[in-house]
Order: C-alpha cells, then structure tokens, then sequence
C-alpha cells in the first residue's frame, strides 16, 4: 500500500462515512430519497453567557435563533445517484463539501433547505488527502441563500453544545443537537459507502448524530458560527456493522478554510499543510504474520527520509514516542506534526535498530 506519509495520531475506529473499534465508516452520503421540508426559526443574536443556569425556553430560543440564521447556508448536493450536504462558501456560490460526497461527478443538483427549486452547480476541485471538495452555483446564489459564518478551531472547546444541519437520509434541512465530545482526533477513513481512505488528523468529535446524507454539512456553535464539517460517524462491530450513538467526527474549519481558500483563489490545493515523510511503504508482517512495521519501498528525492540518510528496505518502527505498525499507524503517528517539525525516526536496517533525526516534509 502506497502513501506519501502525511501527519496523523492513532485513534482506532471503524468509520463510515458519516468511523472505528467503535468502527468508522466510509463518506456520510447516501443513495437519492426524496428531500424533506426545512427546518425554521428565529434570527440569531449570539450566544447567552449569563451565569446563572439557562431557562429552557431560552435554551430553545437560542436554537431556533441559530437554526434560522445557518440554514440558508446548508445544501443538499446531488452527485449521480448519492446524496450529500454542502455549506456556502462565499458571495460568488463556491460551496465546501467533503470529497467522498462529489465523488467523480464534474456536475451536481443543489437544493437548499430554504428553496424548492435546485440550482446547478460543477466542480471546482476536489481534494481527496483531506477529504473536502469545492464545487460552485452555476451563476449567483439567489435570494435567500448566503454565505456561512465561519468559527475559529482555536476556540472549539469540548463540552460547547452545537448543531448539526444537513441532509441525513435526504432529509433536507434537518437539525440534530450535542456537544463537542472530544477536539484533536485523527481518524482513518475507510473506503466503503464511497470513503476516500484519507486519514484526517484534529478532528472534533461530536454526540450530535451524524447519519448517511449528512456529511459535508454544517456542525455550529451557539454564536451561528460554522466550527467543522461533518465527515464521519462511528460503527460499532458488535453489533454488526450498526452505528455506534452520539459518536461522528467533523474535519475543523481550521482546515476546511485552509483548502477551500486555496481551491476558490487558485483550483487546487498547493499548500496542504501536512507534514510528509517522504517515502512510500507497506506493512510487513513478523514471524507470528503480526504488523510489526512499514518497509520502505521508495524514498522520494529531496525528501525528508532521504535527507536524513533513510534507504529503501528500512523498517520504520517508531515515530516520535508513536509505535509504528502499520501504514495506517505511520500515517496517524504523522497527523499531530507539522512541516518542518523534528522528530526522531527508529527503524531497523540489516537487523540492527537505528534512530534518525528527521526534518519532516510537506505532503
């Protein structure tokens, strides 16, 4: 298995696309039903931060507030025969969504939750590694429809209660309500229900339900501000397969900015962000046929394995204080660094343990 190796921390989940051991499943998107009514509500006026405990019909106001105010902003995006959520992006139509939703289509169906007539959209570009795709309105978002505010990740902070909007089950415009459970994880995304197999590292993991149809949706906070895009939700093995409740992952609108700015300025992305180790590898297995490493297959020219004297048929075994096991486990241990960033590599040449001081890359 092949990866330019990009920066991850391990969190073992299946995922679909909507998770891990909880398991994590493939792309939130789901085959085309019909689209429901929207939700509704009033204007936002921000979040209250009184100090004495909140009334519930406060409570209920300030979600109806947000609602009102966000979901003009969400979209159903038709791709062929899937179906998936979008966010708007800007005045000029460009809508962010995850790349498992577009999939190979070039042209999509928009509805959004406020209109009963679909609007035409193309891509723009798509970028798999991290799973978010650009596509735009063909023409200037109508009345009614309008750009998303967008949070800051440095200030998502677990235990803040946020929305989910999308259109779970084509449901469109439907709401969900949680809390963000967890902030920092690095998941791996698999490949079923139309997952693109990226491992996305600082995701923000959320109780408010993530099903089929909602991936490439909205996940705000009180103050109507746009803090992720829902991408995957988890399975829980034993029970077949089945959706582990109030556990679903959004990629951080840290990095949702980072590459829908680059799609929108120039149509693609060049600067990822990722830190990259510059090899391409596999799993090998030990005597009793257990991960016990990545053999390096090819090492880039220039790059940082190469520049810290690493050759093809090394074993990497360690990154930093990560074990390293697998490809999977390389690419996790990768996702917390940044380019530029030292870090010490051990890894096994001609039977003997050796430790490299390695200068990460760019993927």
């Amino acid at each position: 298995m092949d990866a330019l190796l990009s920066r991850v921390r391990a969190l073992s989940l299946p995922l679909v696309a909507g998770v891990g051991a909880v398991a994590l499943l493939g792309g939130c998107t789901t085959a085309l039903p019909p689209a429901g009514p929207a939700a509704a509500g009033p204007r936002v006026t921000g979040t209250a931060r009184a100090q004495a405990p909140r009334q519930a019909g406060d409570l209920q106001s300030e979600y109806q507030a947000v609602i009102k105010a966000v979901l003009p902003s969400v979209v159903t995006i038709e791709a062929g025969e899937s179906l998936g959520s979008g966010v708007v992006y800007d005045d000029q139509g460009h809508i962010v969504t995850n790349a498992h939703v577009v999939g190979s289509a070039r042209s999509f169906r928009v509805t959004v939750a406020t209109r009963e007539q679909p609007l035409a959209a193309r891509l723009i570009s798509s970028y798999p590694d991290q799973d978010l795709a650009v596509i735009k309105l063909d023409g200037p978002p109508p009345e009614g429809v309008r750009p998303a505010r967008f949070g800051n990740s440095a200030k998502v902070e677990v235990g803040q209660i946020v929305l989910a909007m999308g259109s779970p089950l084509g449901l469109t415009g439907s709401v969900t309500q949680g809390i963000v459970s967890a902030i920092g994880r690095t998941v791996s995304e698999g490949r079923a229900g139309g997952g693109t197999g990226a491992t996305i590292g600082n995701m923000v993991q959320t109780s408010a339900p993530i099903n089929p149809g909602n991936s490439g949706g909205a996940l705000v906070n009180l103050n109507s501000e746009v803090i992720g895009i829902p991408t995957l939700a988890a399975v829980d093995p034993e029970t077949g397969g089945g959706a582990a409740p109030g556990i679903g992952f959004a990629i951080p609108v840290s990095m949702v900015r980072t590459v829908a700015d680059q799609i929108v300025r120039f149509g693609s992305v060049r600067d990822s962000g990722r830190a990259a180790l510059g090899i391409s590898g596999r799993t090998v297995l030990d005597d009793a046929y257990r991960p016990a490493g990545v053999a390096v297959e090819r090492v880039l020219e220039g790059g940082a394995a190469q520049e810290a004297g690493m050759r093809v048929g090394d074993i990497i075994t360690r990154v930093g204080d990560a074990e390293i096991t697998t490809i999977t486990s390389l690419l996790e241990a990768l996702a917390s660094l940044k380019p530029e960033q030292k870090v010490d590599v051990r890894y096994v040449r001609g039977g003997r343990a050796r430790t490299a001081r390695v200068t990460l890359g760019e993927m």
